[in-house]
């Protein structure tokens, strides 16, 4: 989709230098630009925090050591 973008000339003379340096164009350091502001944007947002999830039991119905646990989680699985 094409739009109108106004710039500062001085913006505009560093956004054509920038291009050219970097071999691009003034249409491709714009968008990396916005995708940047944008990704930047979404990363400071509101964190996932895990809900709390508590419920009534009396945990493992067998104590056993983390070997024999993770010995019988892969029973029959590989070598």
């Amino acid at each position: 989709m094409k739009t109108t973008v106004e710039l500062p000339d001085a913006m505009l003379r560093s956004v054509k230098r920038y291009a050219a340096a970097h071999g691009m164009t003034m249409r491709e350091v714009l968008e990396t630009g916005l995708r940047h502001v944008l990704a930047s944007e979404r990363a400071a947002s509101k964190p996932f925090r895990l809900k709390r999830c508590a419920f009534k039991g009396k945990g493992l119905a067998q104590e056993e050591s983390w070997a024999d646990l993770r010995a019988r989680i892969y029973e029959g699985r590989g070598a």
